[in-house]
């Protein structure tokens, strides 16, 4: 029986991947605290095997340099810490694919971080104070996933789902995107508990996602017949050189598969297979009851 400590306890990451590991009651338990005040530090870890640290913040104002540090350096170390000296074994750290500071590329083993938000940046301190802490006997995880998409997750796939149901055409944009499925992610750090691993992790779904494709299947899922057209590309490809946004939504940013935690990599020895949901399968599970 592996014992969870997940921090964040309305984070949509973690409180899937709590629902996940409930399918295996046998195998884990998994229990949630906020980090909201200072109470968490009154509580023990001792009998964990595991914390999953989720708790960050994303949407503040970009000049409030000081609470993302505060939150999401700072405050990962102190967990990461008090885990430490309380007997954990391992510890999970989401960052994020934003430390590479691009909307467009693709991403190798090679590719060196350059963040340029404060969240990014914020993010990827925290990842070389948690390296420098890694040991023999606390396996430090990170994780730098790519979008992640699911039913009710908030971020750039509602807005693509908005765009889908509202437009009456789209481009045909001949673009890729690395993604993960969130019941794909919660599958991958499930095996990452199960081997205890430590590193660098950039979990992704089998096969890039192109926009053109991804907006269809969400107007399709939505009973919604969607024109595509060439005669727009364009303004796309104007789009893609004066503005962040088009380049986040039409650019193509993906991870070499071959990294680790790829789909097909390999993890001490064993191919990992975590892609519990088809893409196209994993569009209709995610638009499942929206609007309802």
């Amino acid at each position: 029986m592996k014992k969870i400590l997940i921090t964040g306890e309305n984070s949509y990451i973690g409180t899937s991947f709590k629902k996940w590991v409930s399918q295996y009651p046998d195998m884990y338990s998994a229990d949630s605290i906020s980090l909201r005040d200072d109470s968490w530090k009154d509580k023990s870890f001792v009998g964990y095997d595991v914390v999953f640290h989720t708790s960050a913040i994303v949407h503040v104002k970009e000049n409030d340099v000081k609470k993302y540090f505060k939150v999401n350096r700072d405050l990962t170390i102190d967990v990461a810490n008090k885990a430490k000296k309380e007997g954990i074994k391992q510890f999970i750290f989401l960052s994020t694919m934003g430390v590479y500071g691009t909307e467009t590329g693709y991403i190798t083993k090679d590719t060196l971080p350059n963040p340029k938000t404060s969240y990014a940046k914020s993010k990827y301190e925290a990842e070389k104070m948690l390296r420098k802490i890694d040991s023999n006997d606390f396996n430090v995880a990170i994780l730098r996933p790519p979008i992640v998409y699911g039913n009710s997750c908030p971020g750039n796939y509602g807005r693509l789902a908005n765009l889908a149901l509202r437009l009456p055409v789209f481009p045909h944009v001949n673009n890729e995107r690395s993604m993960i499925y969130i019941d794909n992610l919660t599958e991958f750090l499930r095996i990452l508990i199960d081997h205890r691993v430590n590193g660098l992790f950039f979990p992704q779904n089998k096969d890039f996602v192109n926009t053109t494709e991804l907006v269809r299947l969400i107007a399709k899922a939505n009973g919604k017949d969607l024109k595509v057209t060439n005669m727009l590309n364009w303004a796309v490809s104007m789009g893609l050189k004066q503005s962040e946004t088009f380049r986040k939504v039409f650019g193509s940013f993906v991870y070499d598969k071959e990294m680790t935690g790829g789909p097909g990599t390999l993890m001490k020895g064993n191919r990992i297979h975590y892609e519990k949901v088809a893409f196209e399968d994993s569009i209709m599970a995610t638009e499942k009851n929206v609007g309802d």
